[in-house]
């Protein structure tokens, strides 16, 4: 019995969260475009979120050639 609450519970809690109970889109087509146009733009600037949250944007400041550490002219 408890299993079966629990499957149900989990269902119902997925159906809500991909949008199959709830619609995340506005019924109204002007508003729904705007709304599918801004989530298009996020998705798009992610590549550069995802690049300046692992430093890969940034310049390496490592050289290519090895220095023992002296002065060198």
């Amino acid at each position: 019995m408890g299993k079966r609450i629990a499957f149900a519970v989990v269902s119902i809690v997925g159906l809500f969260q991909t949008g199959c109970a709830l619609n995340q889109y506005s019924s109204d087509p002007r508003t729904r475009a705007d709304q599918l146009m801004n989530q298009s733009e996020d998705l798009r600037q992610i590549e550069g979120t995802w690049r300046r949250f692992w430093f890969n944007d940034m310049p390496s400041h490592l050289t290519p050639e090895r220095i023992d550490g002296g002065i060198m002219k």
